[in-house]
């Protein structure tokens, strides 16, 4: 292909429509030619039967049928490291500028970093966009320009600064047909980049005005599976968070709203304090002497821990790559205070299996039940794994559902005594921080 296009490379922005970077590709005075890479950096970490890699894969399929449809074009497909891929590119086609959206975790900033400066040796342009958030890196701080490591204030000047701007939707329907036309681009099957597909499902989001009305009175309770279940959706944007907020909005639901701006709450601190993916963000908790004993993170990992509302949310995440948010915070808060395991060994298991799985909100709440972290819970807050059945699921539903043997002889013995561990805890935290 001699003539000259342009580049609009899909990452974490998995749709057609409403997509920032990708409106601005369209809109420019060459063709553009879509490509979406498959990272072997990222892949190689991955079990082969990732349920996200078969969701992604899905979601590309899905649109790049449609662009060969409809536009006589499609989506470029490629799978090795992103600098490489460029080289390649470079060879095949002649690049006028690579438009794509921006993200915001460390590898993520590192790799952009690294084919910007790789594309400006070749004289060629790279454009990127805000996409995956209302508002990003330092557009929310303090007056004095500091961020905001607490979540209530920087939540009230979200909203104040929300009333102030006009929300665009990105309309691309009428560009598309600025698409390089070519119907036999590269596509690769799951198979080609080493994968399965998953047996896990992950499921559509659902964000009815009934889910959404009703939000703060029914999501506390994970029997009655009343969440979205928007998260990964949002991960791979597949769906696009303006509209999500334009719905929240409409519903007149703060609680619902406030969930989102949490999202960008801790996607600006990883952003600020990017040390925070593997390090304290209060230094001095770095010093609590974990016991990190390796039977028992085993036994909290495969749901055997003898108390069933923990059982039943690490038995529902390993079975579906979902657990319930609620349930989420007991689980941390027990692998954390419980048995003094490291807060970093929860955050890698839950990396690995959970479906909605990004960096930021997932570092950032586990460094909150740690008491690590910002605005984060105190390490004298101590959930009890019992007592939290009686407020949450006190007719066991969601606990039958998922420890069906939690009455029977065979389901083991709490692992450590609630007192006894609550105590451990107070003793080793408080000589590590004060």
């Amino acid at each position: 292909m001699t003539h000259t296009v342009n580049i609009f490379w899909f990452r974490r922005d998995l749709r057609l429509d409403d997509n920032a970077g990708f409106y601005e590709a369209l809109r420019s005075k060459h063709p553009v030619l879509p490509i979406f890479i498959f990272d072997s950096e990222i892949l190689d970490k991955l079990p082969k039967n990732d349920a996200r890699v078969t969701f992604i894969h899905k979601a590309l399929q899905g649109m790049r049928q449609t662009l060969q449809d409809e536009y006589d074009s499609g989506i470029a497909m490629y799978h090795g490291k992103p600098k490489e891929i460029y080289k390649e590119l470079l060879k095949d086609f002649k690049i006028d500028t690579v438009y794509t959206n921006h993200d915001y975790e460390p590898y993520a900033k590192e790799r952009d970093q690294e084919i910007e400066q790789h594309l400006e040796e070749h004289n060629i342009g790279f454009k990127t966009f805000k996409d995956q958030v209302i508002f990003e890196k330092d557009e929310v701080v303090k007056k004095d320009g500091d961020p905001y490591k607490v979540y209530t204030p920087y939540m009230r000047t979200w909203k104040e600064k929300f009333k102030t701007i006009d929300l665009e939707i990105f309309y691309t329907n009428s560009y598309l047909k600025n698409l390089v036309e070519h119907s036999r681009l590269p596509n690769l099957s799951l198979s080609d980049i080493g994968f399965e597909t998953s047996q896990q499902h992950i499921s559509e989001y659902e964000v009815t005005p009934t889910l959404i009305q009703q939000y703060e009175e029914t999501r506390n309770y994970p029997a009655k599976d009343a969440t979205s279940r928007l998260g990964p959706h949002l991960r791979f944007g597949t769906v696009s968070v303006r509209k999500m907020i334009k719905k929240a909005i409409a519903e007149k639901n703060e609680i619902f709203w406030q969930e989102l701006i949490w999202r960008e709450f801790f996607m600006q601190i990883l952003w600020h304090y990017p040390h925070t993916e593997d390090k304290a963000f209060k230094p001095k908790y770095d010093r609590i002497e974990w016991r990190n004993n390796e039977e028992e993170f085993k036994k909290w990992c495969e749901g055997k821990t003898g108390y069933p509302l923990v059982d039943a949310g690490m038995r529902q995440l390993n079975e579906t790559g979902f657990m319930h948010n609620r349930v989420r915070m007991l689980v941390g808060s027990f692998l954390c205070k419980h048995l003094l395991i490291d807060w970093r060994w929860g955050e890698a298991y839950f990396a690995e299996k959970l479906h909605d799985y990004e960096m930021a909100s997932n570092v950032g709440n586990w460094q909150w039940v740690a008491g690590s972290g910002v605005d984060a819970s105190p390490y004298f807050r101590i959930f009890n794994p019992t007592s939290q059945i009686q407020k949450f699921d006190k007719n066991h539903e969601y606990i039958k559902k998922w420890v069906p043997d939690y009455q029977e002889l065979t389901y083991p013995k709490p692992m450590v005594d609630h007192k006894e561990a609550r105590q451990r805890c107070l003793d080793i935290y408080k000589s590590a921080v004060n």
